[in-house]
């Protein structure tokens, strides 16, 4: 299956932004900032079906 390099270097960011929030939420979860605990939390779960999606769309465009 031949993947594109678009579609890795965007899951790759997706990884990686999902890295930076969960650090961000443990952070401000430690000082005690609830509401932006939430908000970090709420981007993390937004990432999460987009990266499915992204890898969906890479899994179909290839050949056997």
């Amino acid at each position: 299956m031949k993947r594109s390099y678009l579609g890795v270097i965007i899951l790759c960011l997706i990884l990686a932004m999902n890295i930076v929030f969960t650090q961000l939420i443990v952070h401000q979860y430690y000082h005690e900032n609830y509401q932006n605990v939430l908000i970090y939390m709420g981007i993390n779960i937004i990432l999460f079906p987009i990266a499915i999606l992204v890898y969906k769309k890479e899994k179909n465009k290839g050949g056997s």
